[in-house]
Order: C-alpha cells, then sequence, then structure tokens
C-alpha cells in the first residue's frame, strides 16, 4: 500500500525546484512518477520514474530533489533508448557521470559515493562510455543501477497510446523547459546549454504547445515573467489564490476551423490545466455569436461545438468585459470583424495553416498551428 504523503512528496519536490530553476522544475512536471518497492531508491525505464515510497520519505529534501531530478534527467535524455548492445554497467556509470554533474550545477547534492568528472560531465554519454572503457570502479565508489529494461513488476500498467514516440515526447518537455526558462528574468535560463550531452541531441522544434504553456505559465502580476505559483500538478496553495488566472478560450465555428485543430487546442489546454492549478479556463464556442459559457477542467470530455454561421469577434471581446479575464485566447483563422479597439487584456490568436497573415492581426500576438 502507497503512503499516502507519496503525491505530497512529489509537488513537494517540484515545488523546491521551482525556486532554484524554472528548467528544471518544468521537466519534474513533465515526469510521470510511480511507486515501486522493487527500485533500491529510485530507476527509470525511459518513460516513467520509479521511486520506493520508503526510501522518499526518509530522506531530507534536497536528497530526494536530487534523486528525482537524477532519474527525469536520464528519462529526458533518453539514456535507456540510446544504450542499444552496449554493456549496461558501463553505459549507467556514463550515464551517471553526466547526470550528477547536471544535478550538481543545479545545486543539488549527490550521492556521496558519487565520483565527479569535471571533465567527462560536460560529454555526450556515447563519448563518456567509449572514455571508461577498461577503467575499474575506485573503492568506495558504489555502481548504479537505476536504468531499467522494463517497469517493475509492481508497477501499474502504462497509459497512452501504443507505439508513442516517447524520446520525441521527453525532446518536447526539454522544449517547454527552455521556453519557460527563457522568460524567468535569467533564472534557471537552460543550466544545461553548456553540456555537449544536450547539444548533440536535436532540440525539437518549440511548436505551438509549447508556446501556449509559454503564453499560459504567467500571472496577472507578472505577465511577462516566469509563473511563481509552479506548484506542480494536485498541490494546491491556499495563500496564493488571490494570484489566479484567468483564461477566456474562445473557439471559432463558423466552418473554417476543422474539428482537429479545436480538439487539439481544448485539449493542450485542460493540460495546461492540469499542470498548473490556479490557471481556470473558461471556454465559448463563436460565429456571429458567442455560445457558452463552458467550464474547462482537466480530462473532462469537450463540450459539442456549436455554431456554424459567419465569424464576428466582437461579441466574445464584449463578454471578456463581464467575465473580466485575465488573457484571451481564441481560435480562428482570422477571417471576420474584429473590434474597433484594442482590449485590455493580452489576447492569443491561434491560426490553422491557411489563416490570415499576422500583420492581419490588429493586437495581440499570433500562434501558428503546425502544418
Amino acid at each position: 500500500m502507497t503512503p499516502p504523503d507519496f503525491g505530497h512528496l512529489i509537488s513537494g519536490s517540484r515545488l523546491r525546484l521551482r525556486g532554484k530553476s524554472a528548467f528544471f522544475a518544468t521537466l519534474l512536471l513533465h515526469a510521470e512518477f510511480v511507486p515501486s518497492r522493487e527500485v533500491a531508491a529510485a530507476g527509470t525505464d525511459g518513460e516513467r520514474v520509479y521511486v520506493n515510497p520508503e526510501v522518499a520519505a526518509s530522506l531530507p529534501p534536497d536528497v530526494l530533489d536530487g534523486l528525482l531530478l537524477h532519474e527525469v534527467l536520464h528519462a529526458a535524455l533518453s539514456h535507456v533508448e540510446r544504450r542499444g548492445p552496449r554493456e549496461k554497467k558501463r553505459w549507467n556509470k556514463a550515464a551517471d557521470t553526466i547526470v550528477n554533474g547536471m544535478v550538481a550545477a543545479a545545486g543539488l547534492p549527490i550521492p556521496p559515493q558519487a565520483a565527479r568528472d569535471e571533465h567527462l560531465e560536460k560529454l555526450s554519454v556515447e563519448e563518456v562510455y567509449t572514455a571508461l572503457e577498461g577503467q575499474e570502479s575506485e573503492e568506495g565508489e558504489e555502481d548504479s543501477d537505476d536504468l531499467l529494461d522494463g517497469p517493475p513488476s509492481d508497477a501499474p500498467p502504462k497509459g497512452g497510446k501504443p507505439g508513442q514516440n516517447v524520446a520525441r515526447q521527453w525532446q518536447q518537455a526539454l522544449a517547454q523547459a527552455r521556453s519557460v526558462g527563457a522568460m524567468s528574468g535569467g533564472k534557471g535560463d537552460d543550466p544545461l546549454g553548456a553540456h555537449r550531452e544536450l547539444a548533440r541531441l536535436s532540440p525539437a522544434r518549440l511548436d505551438w504547445r509549447a508556446q501556449l504553456w509559454r503564453f499560459l505559465a504567467r500571472t496577472p502580476v507578472d505577465f511577462g515573467g516566469f509563473d511563481r505559483r509552479f506548484v506542480g500538478r494536485g498541490l494546491y496553495l491556499e495563500a496564493l489564490d488571490d494570484e489566479s488566472l484567468t483564461a477566456l478560450v474562445a473557439v471559432d465555428t463558423s466552418g473554417s476551423v476543422d474539428d482537429e485543430a479545436v480538439r487539439a487546442l481544448v485539449a493542450e489546454v485542460q493540460g495546461v490545466l492540469g499542470a498548473y492549478p490556479h490557471v481556470k479556463a473558461i471556454l465559448y464556442y463563436a460565429d456571429t455569436e458567442a455560445y457558452g459559457p463552458f467550464e474547462l477542467r482537466p480530462g473532462d470530455a469537450i463540450p459539442q461545438p456549436q455554431g456554424g454561421g459567419g465569424t464576428d469577434f466582437r461579441p466574445i471581446f464584449e463578454l471578456s468585459e463581464t467575465h473580466e479575464p485575465d488573457v484571451l485566447v481564441y481560435l480562428t483563422d482570422g477571417y471576420g470583424d474584429f473590434p474597433e479597439q484594442a482590449p485590455r487584456m493580452p489576447t492569443l490568436w491561434v491560426v490553422p495553416p491557411g489563416g490570415l497573415e499576422d500583420e492581419g492581426f490588429p493586437f495581440g500576438d499570433v500562434l501558428r498551428l503546425g502544418e
């Protein structure tokens, strides 16, 4: 039986990491942590991170933070997937050399028996693996075995669709971490940028999903900076209720936006809501009228679209005077009647392929869905 505080341990670690680095905190947010008593302390199969709940509960907070970040970095850098036919023990040591250097750079403790090599830890794991050929472990140095060939037998079945590209998902997580880190005012701005291990990986293009997260991961107080409420899934802080952010999400249902784009946008907004508990969202469908409101919550079914007439953006902006949202996200091709005056709230136009050119929007930022 899982200790009831396992989720709080994970959420607390995410919160503490936020204070150190927006980059690292975002990576932890994307990780799925699963309790397992079959791992000595923690391990990863490249997709999920498995944590021994009793060990986690016994560790000092900073040691737990370092342990979780260690495993998340292994997963994010595809250390399990990249091993191939290489000898497992030496590969794990090479990967640990790099990750321990990154954890130390984050100001977190690494295992006392872990060896540091400031030259090797800046290389790629393949280069470190070659450099370690023929070397034996130093006295007192323990060999790690946290890169797992598969999930522990006591772990619940994995969700998601068969054949999902886990490496691609982690690349997108790294892209989002860079995006959120870059808007943190320099604090935690891609602290791994100097490492060849990241440079050798083809960085994922910062797609529209990452840009949407960047737009919504802000507060009404510091809309240009990193969200100070980066609290992780499921951790609610009563004291921060006054900094909650409300987003009005409008979807053009005049017939020019297809259902796939609607589902993709709404599902991504729901993902942001699950990650940022203090972000609230209200959904409207619109053609020449507004239909709603619908409350958006993580995991809920997407409300059935309504409308089908022409396109007039003004009813939604008139509604914004009633709801007083902090931001407005409008999915449309851009062909319609705009308000005469720009609204006070930041506006993000999400435009599918074939939509109006950027200069055609009289105000707001334009985000384009991928082809």
